[in-house]
């Protein structure tokens, strides 16, 4: 009884107990869930618009007040780092490969061709480059190079008749005019139209004329929504030829899906591409292939397909504005019409098993990041060598340094390749140019001509590719092989028209083949007969026959 009474005299104790703890843990309970709560709301508000920007906003400070964490890491695109692709430090690519002096003779890049470096660098190094210093230069290079949307709408809305004045161009960006404005100045001078770029405004407040800039968030983002698009009028008029061809594009579901349609109007990426599509194309307005020189409008040769062969097909198809048959330049040594690959990431990148797979070019150059609450896409565009724990290891679970030497394996592999490449295309130079001391005619010549640009076209697409293989390494390795391929067939045949006539070989002594090639039919299989019993008989001598002489050249049995 004594310990009843004990137990009944603990009983609130333990009941207070109990409810200070259910207190305590409904507390720290209800706080968890109030700070989960207050990050969500931040996430769900990633930025406070403390200034308007709109269609004329160029400059990418003004975004930088709305989108600091955004801006911040797009001002280190201005950073050195130790990798390639859009950080490498800018030396001079015809010091450390000089047979590249000869792959472009005759061509501006020959004077000067250096290591890209990243964003922010990108319309700076293209004013100052010898290239451009040295040689007249058509303004179809400033597509990529500056943001130049707003000097494209307004020319393109005087083109087309329509207000210029500020207030409508702020609100509507007015794809048409763009394009208009774009196919009116791609064959004008460089120095020209950076001059138009320079006197556009770029919305900032002040009466002073914007400035040229760099690629800039309106390049990417709608003003109004963030929402990424696509502003290049190249890439816009690329893609829907693309889309109206019959070439496979199953990293593309968007394409694919217009092309099962009516096809009415043309394949617009801002109305159909998925967001994961665009996280592609967005960096395939300029990450690609095209003709930028004056003699006509900017193109992207797509329309028979994304693989080399095929912009190669496109090009080789395609005719000047005077009927003259494309080319981008003229050889310097042997005079043959040649092709220029400028930098096709996209292209490639489209043959290899990342795009197969649905990972896009931001996934690995832009990969997500989180600062407190906010996951952003980190726009310090970057070599995936740099963050390979968000690029790379998100999907690989694989230690580091194995993903590290996996990547610098392709890379060396693929250097060697074309370093291989590069001396077959010497050699082939060598032979036509001996060829031509000979006295070889150009009718003769035309033939050897024709593997020159095949081979050289190869051998530039990869060479100039900025992933040194690692977009598509077995689509590169395929590339080059048939670089050497086609360069050993041009040399051949200029060292035969080198080579005075060589005599019949008819009388030269040669080794039969050895073993038996069979000249007939297989027999027609027979049903096997009943099995007979052996009869056992006397064996009777049987008398050697007379061995035929055989003939004079027979071989002998292996």
């Amino acid at each position: 009884m004594m310990s009843d009474g004990r137990t009944d005299r603990r009983r609130p104790l333990i009941y207070a107990g109990l409810m200070l703890g259910t207190a305590v843990v409904t507390l720290v309970v209800v706080a968890v869930l109030v700070t989960i709560f207050e990050r969500k709301q931040e996430a769900r508000e990633p930025f406070v618009r403390v200034v308007e920007v709109d269609e004329l906003s160029t400059d990418p400070a003004p975004w930088g007040q709305n989108w600091p964490h955004h801006y911040d890491a797009y001002l280190k695109t201005a950073e050195g780092a130790h990798y390639g692709g859009s950080s490498a430090m800018p030396a001079s690519k015809l010091d450390a490969q000089p047979w590249l002096k000869r792959l472009y003779a005759g061509y501006a890049f020959s004077i000067d061709y250096r290591e890209a470096r990243g964003h922010a660098y990108m319309l700076y190094d293209q004013t100052v480059t010898e290239r451009v210093t040295k040689r007249k230069q058509a303004g179809a290079c400033l597509h990529c190079h500056a943001s130049n949307t707003v000097m494209y709408r307004t020319l393109g809305r005087e083109t087309l008749g329509r207000s210029t004045d500020p207030e409508t161009m702020r609100d509507d960006f007015d794809m048409p005019a763009v394009i208009a404005g774009f196919e009116a100045v791609s064959q004008r001078p460089y120095d020209e139209v950076l001059a138009l770029v320079k006197a556009a405004p770029d919305g900032t407040p002040d009466d002073e004329p914007g400035g040229a800039h760099p690629v800039s968030c309106i390049d990417c983002h709608d003003p109004k929504t963030m929402r990424i698009r696509v502003t290049r009028p190249g890439f816009v008029q690329g893609i829907a030829a693309l889309a109206a061809g019959d070439a496979p594009v199953p990293h593309l579901p968007s394409v694919e899906q217009w092309r099962a349609g009516d096809r009415e109007t043309p394949y617009d990426p801002n109305a159909l591409a998925s967001r994961n599509e665009m996280r592609s194309f967005v960096c395939g307005q300029c990450h690609v292939e095209y003709y930028c020189a004056n003699k006509m409008t900017l193109t992207f040769p797509w329309a028979k397909g994304l693989r080399a062969e095929d912009l190669e097909a496109t090009w080789d198809g395609m005719t000047f504005p005077d009927g003259t048959p494309f080319y981008d330049y003229t050889h310097g040594e042997t005079g043959a019409p040649v092709l220029k690959v400028q930098h096709p990431e996209f292209e490639l990148w489209s043959q290899g098993i990342h795009a197969q797979s649905g990972v896009s070019c931001a996934d690995c150059h832009m990969p997500y990041t989180r600062v407190g609450a906010m996951k952003l896409s980190d726009h310090d565009v970057d070599s995936p060598l740099a963050n390979i724990n968000r690029a790379c290891q998100t999907c690989h679970p694989v230690a580091e340094g194995e993903l590290r030497a996996r990547v610098e394996t392709i890379q060396q592999r693929t250097r060697a390749m074309t370093e291989r490449a590069a001396g077959a295309m010497v050699e082939m130079l060598d032979a036509i140019l001996e060829a031509k001391a000979a006295g070889a005619s150009e009718a003769a010549l035309q033939p050897a001509y024709a593997l020159q640009r095949k081979a050289m076209w190869r051998l530039d697409y990869i060479s100039s590719e900025n992933s040194v293989g690692f977009h598509a390494d077995q689509e590169a390795m395929r590339i080059l092989a048939e670089s050497i391929d086609y360069s050993r067939q041009a040399q051949t045949l200029a060292l035969r028209l080198r080579a005075p006539g060589a005599p019949a070989v008819d009388g030269l002594p040669r080794q039969p083949v050895l073993g038996v090639t069979p000249t007939a039919a297989a027999p027609t299989a027979v049903p096997k007969a009943a099995p007979v019993e052996a009869v056992p008989v006397e064996a009777a001598p049987v008398e050697a026959a007379p061995a035929e002489a055989a003939p004079a050249d027979a071989a002998a049995a292996p």
